[in-house]
């Protein structure tokens, strides 16, 4: 019998899948739920992971507490050795939570004194130097996040960010104490814990180097939190004690790709131009016109249909100056109408052999995943860092590709068809 060494809850399924996709590369097994399962049990015949994905980012902290505890005590009801809260890398919260919140709850409810905040992900630009989180070179509070409409981020200081939210204080371990004997760091801890019955753990984390420190530190706790950076060392460490290596997943499958693109960022938008550049057959959908009636969902599948491309681009992503000027009609008004065509098109696409379904967004992949209404995905390998390719468990011919917006290289739609695609 096998046993669920890393449970994961994160709180959105990008997040949750970009976490899970970095333990892959290190030959764990990891299954992806959309929500706390229903089933009371799940039974293993090797040594897995499960990664569980919530909607807690902007959720009413109380119910965001209560759950991710559910899912918490699922996991443990399960055997998971480990937990873990999956936060995104540039520590997107409010200053009233619900990062602190969440990570408090679990440290009480399992009597656990202290955990680690390591919310870096070098890979992708995200580091933590001295205590503050740095996103490509910028303080977090300099960069675009301090214009986010919902968690505006205040501060790169994750001392600073925690003390509103969290009720303990934090230590930090920059990379200097880092470089030290891990008896002499052990004793700063301990010299720490006995002064404060609760406290967080702040380790720099500029490179994989620290990383590797931080699990070899701190790597048999409980309780860990931080975005996905942290599952490569993790997923070493995990691999070497179970000694398997599981059989990778096979990415590709028949039928043809539909790409689903919402987000706005200015990586999808240079993917999306890439795509175009590349002769790719691509369809605009225009929110004002999809308001007034001029274009339908219906509309946009005939045109998708028609075509004799092995992979259709259907996007809504726009400049800032052109989307503010489509929310002159409501943001949420505007914002339920994108999300509802981009469920059905995904409907329709599933229903006449589309089996490779990329999308593009946060918000859009929660909306594709939800009309889908598959639960419950194995992970396998990855089209970029922290962007899997995912099989439901209930469809195996199907392959998703969820990319968060500022994931990706410029090529990546044109990646994620050609690897899905069966030869």
């Amino acid at each position: 019998m096998g046993k669920i060494v890393l449970g994961i809850v994160a709180d959105d399924f990008s997040g949750a899948s970009d976490a899970a996709s970095f333990l892959v590369q290190q030959g764990i097994k990891t299954y992806l739920f959309n929500g706390t399962p229903a089933e009371e049990h799940f039974d293993t015949k090797e040594n897995i992971a499960i990664v569980i994905a919530l909607k807690t980012r902007t959720e009413e902290t109380t119910l965001a507490v209560q759950q991710s505890l559910e899912a918490f005590e699922w996991l443990k009801n399960n055997g998971a050795s480990q937990l873990y809260v999956k936060y995104c890398s540039t520590f997107d919260s409010t200053k009233e939570g619900n990062i602190g919140p969440i990570i408090d709850a679990v440290l009480e409810k399992y009597d656990i004194p202290y955990t680690v905040l390591a919310p870096a992900l070098p890979v992708n630009g995200r580091i933590v130097k001295d205590g503050h989180l740095i996103v490509n070179g910028v303080p977090l509070n300099e960069t675009h996040m301090r214009f986010h409409p919902l968690t505006p981020m205040w501060e790169s200081d994750l001392a600073k960010l925690m003390e509103p939210q969290g009720k303990y204080p934090s230590l930090k371990l920059n990379h200097e104490i880092l470089e030290m004997e891990n008896e002499k760091i052990l004793k700063i801890v301990e010299d720490f814990a006995l002064e404060h019955e609760r406290f967080y753990i702040i380790p720099d984390y500029m490179e994989e180097t620290h990383a590797e420190k931080i699990v070899e530190l701190f790597g048999d706790l409980q309780l860990l939190t931080g975005g996905s950076g942290l599952m490569t060392a993790l997923g070493k460490k995990h691999n070497k004690e179970s000694n398997h290596v599981s059989e990778k997943l096979i990415r590709s499958t028949k039928g043809k790709a539909i790409i689903l693109a919402g987000s706005c960022s200015q990586a999808t938008l240079d993917q999306i131009d890439t795509f175009k550049d590349n002769n790719g057959k691509y369809i605009k959908i225009n929110p004002i016109d999809l308001g007034n009636g001029t274009q339908t969902k219906e509309e946009i599948w005939d045109h998708v249909q028609a075509s004799n491309d092995d992979a259709v681009l259907v996007y809504s992503s726009d400049k800032p100056e052109n989307v503010k000027k489509a929310q002159s009609a409501g943001t949420e008004k505007v914002s339920h109408l994108l999300e509802q065509t981009t469920a059905y098109l995904a409907t329709k696409a599933v229903e006449n052999g589309y089996n490779r379904i990329i999308v593009a967004g946060g918000e859009t992949s929660g909306a594709v995943t939800k009309i889908l209404g598959y639960d419950s995905y194995q992970i396998g390998e990855s089209i970029a860092p922290g962007v899997p390719i995912m099989v439901p468990l209930k469809n195996k011919d199907l392959r998703l590709v969820l990319k968060s917006g500022n994931f990706g290289q410029k090529d990546f739609f044109l990646r994620a068809a050609k690897l899905t695609k069966e030869d």
